[in-house]
């Protein structure tokens, strides 16, 4: 008996959702962040140059009661005129009696090393022996601090020295506690106040924004009601800061992308029309082609030609794509007089015509020689299209007024004023001078894109029944072929000028 096998049903694994907080809350979140460190900053700024601060007050006191010790020592005894003579007990007495301690401040005297007299003071510190035994043990004043229960002490010990003895010790020492205290509260204070007026200018901040956001989320909205088939709708503009701004480009953008999906459905169109002709010639010629080896025959060149016109249109249609694209052309220093020579041999394989150099320019230029060969060839071969054997067809170059021109100059129909912008135009032909051509009126189209792409223009000179003269126009500058030199082109010298072109 084979084992039976249960399915466990396959659970769906969703991906949770991360919530994320909207703009309007992360700015206000950021900005409240901000300054709340900054005010945390400057509270710690705050109190570190208040301990300074008082660090420089205690040092300052100290200093101060030690040089009236000195002076009242050095003097005489207010109650008998004498001089004190080392008489530490009565200097004590006149000190004490004459000065009254400071917040926090305490006077001790010691005299044969024992206690004598002290102010009031928060702790004992002349009960701790070990401290009385090291001031004792003195000879000269000494700065120091300790930590004690009832906080940190700065104290200053004087010795009273008498013919290279010591007499007695004074010690005035501040318990700083109250006076740090002090200091912290008046920063907790500071602090719950920053803390409050943080929260309401966040409040009121998120209050503004949201006024301010406004119009961003009517932008917002008006966008959601468009699609890629309805491009009409447009967002109302007011004033001139910077959300109208936005408001205006995202208009714009919707002019430009309504223009181009216009142009991308016409191109889609007529490229679809161009390719169904020769398809259908092809499928036709098939369905009714005999036994017959001579018909036969014919119906594979008519079938093969048409395939051939299919694939020159798919490859006119992907240089047209890449002329997009910013790597289109790759210029690079060519010579102008062999380039023109060369784009002449070349042409007089496109037809039975007197192919003549009209001109020939001179010198270094920066072109993409293959796009620019399969410009001028598109030229020459539309001028073949339009002439019979034996036509006279020009080929040209030139360079002046900092311009490179390349020309292809017939005498055939020409072409009539209404045509002569249009026929540049994807699929577009000249009316009313028949149609001898086979392409699907792309070539002019690439010379543009390719003229273009060099920085360039297409120029045209044409009078009906008196032939055209087609002028690819580019920017003349001589390019280095040192790639130390970062200024890669230059202007040509006016004395590298050669002969005029046709229609100038």
């Amino acid at each position: 008996m084979m084992p039976t096998t249960t399915m466990m049903p396959t659970i769906p694994m969703t991906r949770a959702r991360r919530i994320r907080p909207g703009f309007r809350a992360r700015v206000l979140g950021v900005s409240a962040a901000l300054l709340a460190l900054a005010i945390a900053g400057g509270l710690v700024a705050q109190r570190t140059i208040r301990l300074e601060r008082l660090e420089r007050e205690i040092e300052s006191e100290l200093e101060q009661e030690r040089r009236e010790l000195e002076l009242l020592a050095a003097g005489r005894d207010p109650a008998t005129g004498e001089a004190f003579e080392g008489n530490v007990r009565a200097i004590f007495d006149t000190f004490l009696g004459r000065n009254v301690p400071a917040e926090g401040e305490v006077y001790l005297t010691f005299v044969d090393g024992r206690i004598y007299r002290w102010t009031p003071t928060p702790l004992r510190l002349d009960q701790q022996p070990e401290l009385v035994a090291r001031w004792l043990a003195l000879t000269t004043g000494v700065r120091d601090s300790l930590e004690t229960p009832a906080g940190p002490v700065r104290y200053l010990v004087v010795p009273l020295r008498q013919n290279e003895q010591t007499q007695g010790h004074f010690v005035v020492a501040f318990f700083l506690e109250e006076r740090l205290e002090e200091i912290d509260s008046s920063l907790r204070l500071a602090a719950l106040t920053s803390g409050v007026m943080l929260v309401l200018a966040t409040g009121a901040a998120w209050l503004v924004a949201g006024r301010l956001l406004r119009p961003l989320r009517r932008v917002t909205e008006r966008a959601r009601t468009i699609t890629e088939t309805d491009l009409s709708g447009r967002i109302e503009v007011e004033g001139d800061d910077e959300i109208a701004e936005l408001g205006r480009t995202f208009n714009e953008m919707l002019d430009r992308l309504g223009d181009a999906f216009e142009v991308q459905r016409r191109f889609v169109d007529d490229a679809g029309h161009e390719l169904r002709t020769p398809i259908t010639i092809v499928r036709g010629h098939l369905e009714l082609m005999g036994d017959d080896p001579e018909e036969r025959a014919e119906t594979l060149a008519l079938v093969t030609d048409e395939l051939d016109r299919m694939a020159r249109i798919v490859d006119d249609l992907l240089v047209l794509a890449k002329a997009e694209q910013p790597d289109f052309v790759h210029p690079e220093p060519i010579e102008l007089s062999d380039v023109t020579t060369e784009l002449l041999v070349k042409a007089r394989a496109l037809g039975d015509r007197d192919w003549r150099l009209a001109a020939c320019g001179e010198g270094t230029i920066a072109a993409d020689p293959q796009r620019l060969a399969q410009a001028v060839l598109n030229l020459a071969r539309n001028a073949v299209e339009h002439t019979v054997a034996g036509t006279r067809i020009d080929i040209g170059s030139a360079r002046e007024a900092g311009e490179v021109r390349l020309w292809v100059s017939d005498s055939g129909p020409g072409i009539d004023s209404a045509d002569r912008d249009r026929i540049f135009d994807r699929f577009a032909r000249g009316r009313g001078v028949g149609r001898r051509s086979e392409g699907a009126g792309l070539g002019l189209a690439i010379v543009r894109a390719v003229a273009e792409g060099h920085g360039g223009r297409v120029d045209l000179v044409s009078e009906v029944g008196e032939g055209s003269t087609f002028t690819i126009v580019l920017p003349d500058v001589i390019p280095y072929e040192s790639d130390e030199d970062e200024n890669v082109n230059v202007n040509v010298n006016e004395n590298e000028r050669t002969a005029p072109w046709p229609g100038s």
